[in-house]
């Protein structure tokens, strides 16, 4: 379990408390205290030079974002002042400018996410908008009294503010309607949102940390802690954040429950902040130490191997099957890492290197320019994300194969939820219009095209079989849809309340965490074949207490790990089964598979039967599922298919069975079945259809006008269709034996190709 390893410098360079500590983007820490005094400290957490000293106390501190790669925003950084005035310092101590900004102090100062605008608030109430050299743009609220912490939204189109208990978040739209919830019950004095995330967490003077979704909804509340919290900060990657207090700080997870804690002798922290690549938080404390803790104890598994970080610079690789033990030392921090079964990918401050899991002592090395912050695998390749380059396709030879991407991407908001990756395919939550997410072929970058959602999405998820490629996602109401990569993308919902989702990483079942149950959808592509089966091949578990932030971290063979709100790791176990009937399926093996279902004697399993057996076009084995589970009506369907005499027609009824009638339909009519698939229409009532395929076909006009007549008669209905009024019109009195005897010649000529069997 992830830790921070605090340490701090033998001898205090603030002789005040500190109130403000910032990383620049080459990982220089820059700290300032009520003595007046900025200093710098390197990444090691040992102090350079005294920067400069400033002519009032300071408040906060803030370097200019990095926002894009070879940018020179660390250039500049801000500092706000007890005066009310905040002053832009170049990197040398070069005062740039002096801006009064309030009356009573600056309270807290924060560049938007973008670098384009600076945002202050103070004693004074309110909350203000400048411009990157400091000049006025926008009063953006007032408050009822001190407003002590602010940030910028991950759009950077609202403000997020404190308003005594309250927190308030404000577009910049004056048109747009504000959110304001109580979140504390006393002061708030800190909070941050994070951009990946797009997660809340305050702090407050009740002794409380909690986590928010960005409409206010709570997601955690942590138990009241000895003393006031006096900062939080999340880390950029939004996998952890961090929580100051009188001499504790803690590390906690995205969900909020806590990693760990650690308690330093060094008063409130005041300040925190982390590195770029969120592997440091220094912070700012009330005894004037500067602290550094560094994020030790990770860990990644796949299959035997466990890797854990032992040290900043060093990996512990242990094989639990063979009791083997590896150690990999690199020469800067390791700030990133990748497990699967065949290669292990660790990402360092300056370089990527790859090991095969086979040979750890000859690794490829790839040099890095920019700071990682994402990397996923598939067999062939991996897909890294970072500053300078965005987001690469590479091969497990450090070999650049693409660099996928679209008008208005935003790398550094990418995540394990707003991006999936498999073998063929990348998807990606478009971050300008979050209800599309668009698809990629990794080795090409070519985009194969989008899913349109009607509302936001949150997390997608791609399937990992080597024969089927389908998207999952949960879009804002936590609803959770399944739909095909390629071809039209239907998109059908499989389940409410949905906190997390994960496919299988060899076959193509789904797990999803949802209502407190860990569900497992063993043949979800039931949807595409008879979705009245998809009940009957899931399976589900009620364990106690998952909490409403649990989440799957793994699916592996039969194995789904679930980490509970607390923090717990639960593992559940699944059948075998169906698994080994997808393998024999895939392989069309049905007598094996027929056995194995005979032999577990599971509903569960003949219903997947079922489903594969369509899917494969096989129909004894689907007419002997379907009996096995009373599907009476399907498996008589199945028995009449069988005894259609043409190979069109059976591949045409299936396609009807699967509801892809446009697609059957075309089946006939390009194998010049014009009057079965006329005949098809008419079964289901599409008559104006039926007529329209006649008269393109001038065919059969007679034929539609005959049924539809006897259709009228039995209903007791008049005609209501004008064409088909118009048609009968112009055709007089239908002649019913030369329409049986046109039928019968279609059916002998279907009975003549498909070899003598009966026609329908």
């Amino acid at each position: 379990m992830p830790q921070l390893k605090v340490n701090t410098w033998h001898t205090k360079k603030h002789k005040e408390f500190a109130t403000g500590v910032s990383w620049s983007g080459s990982n220089d820490l820059l700290s300032v205290a009520d003595d007046r005094t900025i200093w710098q400290w390197n990444v090691d957490g040992e102090p350079q030079a005294q920067l400069m000293e400033v002519d009032s106390c300071c408040t906060d501190l803030l370097w200019y974002p990095t926002v894009q790669a070879g940018n020179k925003g660390s250039d500049l950084f801000v500092v706000g002042c007890t005066d009310g005035s905040f002053k832009l310092i170049s990197k040398t101590g070069r005062i740039e400018k002096s801006v009064p900004a309030h009356q009573g102090a600056v309270t807290a100062l924060r560049w938007s996410n973008d670098g384009t605008s600076l945002a202050t608030c103070g004693e004074d109430g309110l909350v203000k908008s400048w411009s990157r050299t400091g000049m006025f743009r926008a009063q953006l609220a007032q408050a009822s009294g001190t407003i002590y912490t602010l940030c910028w939204s991950p759009e950077s189109d609202a403000m997020l503010f404190s308003d005594g208990k309250h927190l308030v978040i404000r577009p910049l739209q004056p048109s747009s309607k504000q959110t304001q919830w109580k979140a504390h019950d006393a002061p708030v004095l800190k909070a941050d949102w994070n951009p990946v995330n797009n997660l809340i967490v305050s702090g407050g003077e009740d002794c409380k940390y909690r986590v928010w979704d960005a409409y206010g909804r709570q997601l955690y509340s942590s138990a009241a802690v000895e003393f006031s919290i006096s900062s939080v900060a999340w880390a950029p990657n939004g996998r952890y954040f961090a929580v100051g207090s009188f001499n504790m700080l803690r590390l906690c997870d995205k969900t909020g429950w806590s990693h760990s804690r650690e308690q330093p002798n060094c008063g409130s922290v005041f300040s925190l902040a982390w590195t770029a690549d969120s592997t440091q938080v220094a912070g700012a404390t009330g005894s004037g130490t500067i602290l550094f803790g560094q994020l030790l104890d990770r860990e990644v598994s796949c299959s035997p191997l466990e890797v854990r970080q032992t040290e900043a610079t060093s990996l512990s690789v242990t094989n639990v099957l063979e009791d083997t033990q590896e150690e990999l030392q690199f020469k800067d921090r390791v700030t990133e890492m990748a497990l699967s079964e065949h290669h292990l990918v660790v990402v360092t401050a300056t370089q990527c290197v790859i090991f095969s899991t086979s040979n750890w002592s000859t690794p490829h090395i790839l040099e890095l320019r920019g700071t990682v912050s994402l990397i996923l695998q598939a067999p062939t390749h991996f897909a890294m994300v970072d500053t300078a380059n965005g987001l690469q396709v590479l091969n497990f030879d450090g070999r650049l194969i693409s660099q996928p991407r679209f008008q208005g991407m935003q790398p550094e908001l990418l995540s394990t939820a707003s991006m999936a990756y498999a073998a063929d395919t990348v998807a990606i939550i478009d971050a300008a219009d979050t209800k599309c997410v668009r698809l990629f072929d990794p080795l090409t970058a070519k985009q194969l095209g989008s899913v349109q959602h009607t509302i936001d999405v949150e997390a997608v998820a791609l399937s990992q079989s080597k024969t089927l490629r389908r998207l999952a996602l949960i879009d804002k109401n936590r609803d959770l849809y399944i739909t095909p990569v390629q071809g039209s993308q239907e998109l059908y919902k499989l389940h409410i309340m949905v906190d997390s989702v994960r496919w299988n990483d060899a076959d193509n079942a789904l797990a999803a965490v949802a209502d407190g149950q860990v569900l497992v959808w063993h043949y979800p592509e039931a949807v595409y074949m008879d979705r009245d089966l998809l009940p009957q091949t899931i399976s589900k578990q009620t364990p106690p207490e998952l909490g409403k932030t649990a989440e799957i971290m793994d699916f592996r063979h039969t194995r789904v790990q679930v980490r509970r709100s607390d923090g717990a790791v639960v593992t559940f176990c699944v059948s075998p089964y169906p698994s080994i009937l997808e393998k024999y399926c895939a392989a069309a093996e049905w007598e094996p598979a027929l056995r194995l279902c005979r032999y577990v004697k599971s509903t569960e399993l003949w219903a997947c039967l079922a489903a594969m057996a369509v899917c494969g076009k096989e129909l004894h084995t689907a007419e002997v599922a379907y009996a096995a589970i009373d599907q009476v009506d399907k498996l008589l369907y199945m028995c009449h298919i069988k005894e259609l005499p043409t190979v069109e027609a059976r591949e045409a009824e299936l396609l009807l069975f699967r509801r892809r009638k446009a697609e059957a339909l075309q089946v006939l009519v390009q194998a010049g079945w014009v009057y079965r698939g006329i005949k098809m229409c008419i079964r289901l009532h599409q008559w104006l259809q039926a007529f329209e395929l006649a008269r393109k076909h001038t065919q059969h006009i007679d034929t539609v006008l005959y049924y539809r007549q006897k259709y009228l008669a039995q209903t007791g209905r008049p005609e209501t269709i004008e064409k088909l009024l118009e048609a009968a019109r112009d055709v007089g009195e239908i002649n019913e034996e030369a329409v049986r005897a046109k039928i019968e010649a279609e059916k002998e000529r279907e009975r003549q190709r498909g070899g003598g069997k009966g026609g329908a």
